[in-house]
């Protein structure tokens, strides 16, 4: 987590005159409120979501996973002056942040309304088909910097085998976002004819960390605390990992592209150390994998940097960016968020030129074909 500056930078602060554009592949547009998807969500939908409103999988009323001082989870700066949510004004979203750091593209993530934790599976589909439409009419033709996701619920695996069609049709979107707290592990072959689907149409598959699971976030229980809370997600990835590794997911489907987003990365080693010394003890009970786990994780899976993991000695952060591979690095700021990331002083440890150029860009020029 870096430093949000509000004030002008010292001579010493101001980047490099060959300042790198950026790919940005963590942007949270908002709605304005829940009526800017009317004109894209049919009108028993609309009185159900009026009537009802969500039915999720979490047990607890009125509770979020941050707390009431980090309004929806929001930097202070953020929120427009012309009213509504952080994320929900494009013209200032790209006066504050989409012009000032150069992003070159943005990768819109869209968390309203639990889209992926609704019970009531066609009402989720419904919510997510509108989501998906109003990406494009609000801000992707709006502001061609700005990619869309395909949002699916995997837990209505048919329903989302049909808007994923839908949107391919379109050929505007740039990968598929599934759920992290689905009703079962990623692995599990119920997910699998959305993973075929996805290598099919060569769309990446993005797992943005939150929402509102059934399942406690830690393996130990719910946790006390929100910053408990917070620092499960990185629990969560990893388990996520592990489950689509093991479970065979990358040896079925070679050519499938998996993006874990806002999970960070400095799990990683030791989660991949321990995967790999499992699999040598217990090869015989996965005769699936050909392969050992971090051969896997190294040629299908990409991380993106935020919140990035920040030891107190720079080499150390330095030797764990050379383990992951800087070529599995996508930069992500996570705008507006609380925990943003400036990508003028996301890495407090040296990067050579190709280094920034790799992490900061064509990474993810690769991955989404820009």
């Amino acid at each position: 987590m870096s430093e949000v500056i509000d004030r002008p930078l010292r001579d010493d602060e101001k980047p490099a005159a060959s300042r790198l554009r950026i790919v940005d592949c963590d942007v949270h547009p908002s709605l304005h409120s829940v009526d800017d998807l009317n004109e894209f969500l049919p009108k028993r939908w609309q009185q159900h979501l009026k009537e009802y409103g969500s039915h999720l999988r979490t047990p607890y009323l009125f509770t979020t996973p941050y707390p009431r001082s980090s309004p929806l989870i929001a930097r202070r700066d953020a929120w427009p002056p012309t009213g509504g949510p952080p994320g929900s004004d494009l013209a200032f979203m790209q006066k504050q942040h989409l012009d000032p750091l150069d992003v070159e593209f943005g990768i819109l993530q869209v968390l309203d309304l639990f889209i992926f934790s609704q019970q009531n599976l066609e009402f989720g589909a419904a919510i997510q088909r509108a989501i998906n439409d109003w990406q494009l009419a609000f801000w992707s033709h709006r502001d061609p910097r700005l990619k869309a996701s395909i949002l699916v619920g995997q837990d209505g695996t048919d329903l989302a085998i049909a808007e994923i069609e839908r949107c391919a049709k379109i050929g505007e979107y740039i990968q598929i976002n599934v759920s992290p707290r689905a009703n079962e592990p990623l692995g599990r072959r119920r997910y699998w004819p959305i993973y075929e689907r996805a290598q099919a149409l060569d769309l990446p598959l993005g797992i943005h960390v939150g929402g509102y699971g059934g399942h406690a976030p830690t393996g130990g229980g719910w946790p006390s605390y929100y910053v408990e809370e917070h620092q499960s997600n990185a629990h969560t990835i990893a388990a996520q990992l592990a489950s689509l590794v093991i479970e065979g997911v990358p040896e079925r489907f070679p050519k499938l592209k998996i993006v874990f987003i806002e999970g960070g990365f400095g799990w990683i080693p030791s989660a991949v150390w321990r995967m790999d010394q499992h699999f040598e003890r217990f090869r015989s009970e996965v005769p699936h994998l050909k392969r050992k786990p971090s051969e896997y994780v190294r040629e299908h899976f990409w991380f993106t940097t935020q919140p990035i993991d920040e030891p107190d000695e720079a080499r150390h952060l330095r030797s764990l960016i050379e383990w992951v591979g800087v070529d599995r690095l996508l930069f992500s700021s996570d705008y507006p968020h609380w925990d943003f990331d400036d990508p003028r002083f996301a890495f407090k440890t040296p990067l050579t030129e190709a280094e920034r150029k790799k992490i900061f860009s064509t990474n993810a020029r690769a991955v989404y074909k820009f």
